[in-house]
C-alpha cells in the first residue's frame, strides 16, 4: 500500500490488494479515522459530504480476474474501470443486462467509474423492468468488513443457495457496509435486433396508460420511457431526431432475434393504435435514445437545466404520470420517465432545500421513496439525500450496518444527514 501524499490535507492511500485493504481498514479502527471508499471517484457528488481526511483509493485493483463467455460469468477486481470491462465483454457480443448508468453527463464528472462503482451505486437503466438491477446480476463477492477481516458471499453460479446471499446487501449500499475487493457477475448475449416504436404527442397520464398497456402485452417491452412536451430542455443531441415541434414522445423497446422483432412490433403496434399513430427507430438509432435516456442526458449538468438539483424518483409504475405531472406542475420543474412510469427523474428549480418538502410528500403519498441525486454540496449537507427511513426499517437498517462496520469507519455520513450533538 502507498500513500500518495497529502493534497488538501487529505491522506490517500492507494492499495494494491484485498491484504492492504484489511491493514488500512484496521489502522482507520485503531485510530477512529472514519475511510472515503473510491474508484475513480466519478460518483462523489452523490450523497451526503464526508467529513474525513482519509481516501482509501481502489483503482489499483483493476484486473480482470476470470471471463468465461461460454459459462456467462465474469470476475473482476473492484478497482476496474467500467468501460474496459465494457469493452471486453462487447468484444464477445456480451453486456451488462441491466444496463448500468453513465452518470457523467449527469453530474459533470468525466469517466463512468468502476466496476465496484457500479455495484456500489445499484443505478440500473431501462431494461432493468425486465432483467432486474445491478444486484440480481451480482454472483459473488470478495470484500473487506469494518472489522478489518476479508470475506467471501456468494459464488460464481446462479444458483448459489450456500448461507446468506450477503452479496446483495453490497449492491446500492454506497461503500457503506464493506470495501468490496473482487465481484463476480452475470454477463448476457447482446439482442440480435431491436427496434423501439414512438407515439408522439401523449400527456403525461395518457402516456403512461400507453406504456402499462404495451408492458402488460405478451410482446415481452425491454423499455418504457416518456420524455413530456417541455419548454426549459430543447431537444439535442440523440433525443433531437423524434421530439420534433417540441411534442412529447413516448418509447417502447422491443431486442431480440430479428424476425422476432419485426413481428412483435407490428403486433404492439396495433395494440397501440388508439393512442396514436406509431413511428419506428431501428438499431443504431434506437440504441442511441436508449442511451441518452438511460444516462439522464436532457438533465446534463452541461445542459439548460445543469444548475437544477435532480431528483431520482421510485414509485409504483401506475401512479407515475398522475405523480410526475403534479410534482412538474407544482415545483415549476421538468420531468422524464423510465421503467413504464416507475421511475421518475425531475429536475427542479433551485431552492436551498431543493424543494424537497414538497417532493417527500407528493412521492410518500404514492407510495415511492426519492434520493437527490444531483445538488450543491451546501443543500447535500443540509437536505437528507436518500429517502428517510421509517423507524423499524431504519433500526433494521442500522443493525445491518453495526453487523458489518459497528464504528462506521467506511464512508461515515454519506447515505444518513449527520446532525451535531
Amino acid at each position: 500500500m502507498t500513500a500518495t501524499g497529502r493534497r488538501n490535507a487529505v491522506d490517500t492511500l492507494k492499495v494494491r490488494d484485498a491484504r492492504d485493504v484489511e491493514e488500512a481498514v484496521r489502522a482507520a479502527i485503531a485510530s477512529d479515522q472514519p475511510l472515503e471508499i473510491i474508484g475513480h471517484g466519478t460518483r462523489r457528488l452523490i450523497g451526503h459530504p464526508m467529513a474525513t481526511n482519509a481516501v482509501l483509493d481502489l483503482s489499483g485493483l483493476n484486473a480482470v480476474s476470470a471471463y468465461e463467455p461460454n459459462e456467462l460469468i465474469i470476475t473482476v477486481q473492484a478497482g476496474a474501470p467500467l468501460a474496459d470491462v465494457q469493452s471486453l465483454i462487447d468484444s464477445k457480443n456480451q453486456q451488462f443486462a441491466f444496463e448500468p448508468i453513465d452518470t457523467s453527463a449527469l453530474l459533470g464528472v468525466p469517466g463512468n467509474g468502476t466496476i465496484g462503482g457500479m455495484i456500489g451505486a445499484g443505478l440500473a437503466g431501462p431494461r432493468r423492468i425486465k432483467a432486474g438491477g445491478a444486484r440480481d446480476h451480482l454472483l459473488g463477492a470478495h470484500a473487506v468488513s469494518g472489522f478489518g477481516d476479508s470475506f467471501k458471499t456468494g459464488g460464481r453460479v446462479v444458483k448459489n443457495v450456500t448461507g446468506y446471499d450477503l452479496c446483495k446487501l453490497l449492491a446500492g449500499s454506497w461503500g457503506t457496509l464493506a470495501v468490496m475487493t473482487e465481484v463476480t457477475l452475470k454477463v448476457m448475449p447482446k439482442p440480435e435486433s431491436e427496434r423501439t416504436l414512438v407515439l408522439s404527442g401523449l400527456d403525461h397520464v395518457t402516456a403512461n396508460r400507453a406504456m402499462t398497456t404495451a408492458l402488460g402485452s405478451p410482446f415481452d417491452v425491454s423499455g418504457a420511457a416518456h420524455l413530456p412536451n417541455s419548454a426549459f430542455r430543447p431537444a439535442t443531441g440523440e433525443l433531437a431526431g423524434f421530439l420534433t415541434q417540441g411534442r412529447a414522445a413516448t418509447l417502447l423497446r422491443l431486442e431480440g432475434i430479428a424476425a422476432s422483432v419485426a413481428d412483435r412490433a407490428n403486433s404492439l403496434g396495433k395494440t397501440l393504435s388508439p393512442f396514436g399513430s406509431v413511428e419506428t427507430l431501428q438499431d443504431a438509432a434506437s440504441a442511441a435514445a436508449w442511451g441518452a435516456i438511460r444516462d439522464v442526458e436532457p438533465f446534463a449538468a452541461s445542459g439548460a437545466l445543469g444548475a437544477w438539483p435532480v431528483w431520482r424518483i421510485v414509485c409504483p409504475p401506475a401512479s407515475g404520470g398522475a405523480l410526475g405531472q403534479a410534482l412538474a406542475r407544482d415545483s415549476g420543474g421538468d420531468v422524464i420517465y423510465d421503467w413504464g412510469g416507475g421511475l421518475i427523474w425531475a429536475a427542479l428549480p433551485p431552492k436551498p432545500d431543493a424543494q424537497a418538502a414538497l417532493v417527500r410528500q407528493r412521492v410518500e403519498a404514492a407510495g415511492g421513496h426519492a434520493s437527490l441525486l444531483r445538488a450543491p454540496e451546501e443543500t447535500r449537507r443540509n437536505v437528507d439525500v436518500f429517502h428517510p427511513q421509517a423507524g423499524g426499517l431504519a433500526a433494521l437498517s442500522q443493525r445491518v450496518r453495526n453487523s458489518f462496520d459497528p464504528k462506521i469507519i467506511l464512508n461515515r455520513g454519506r447515505m444518513l444527514l449527520m446532525t451535531a450533538t
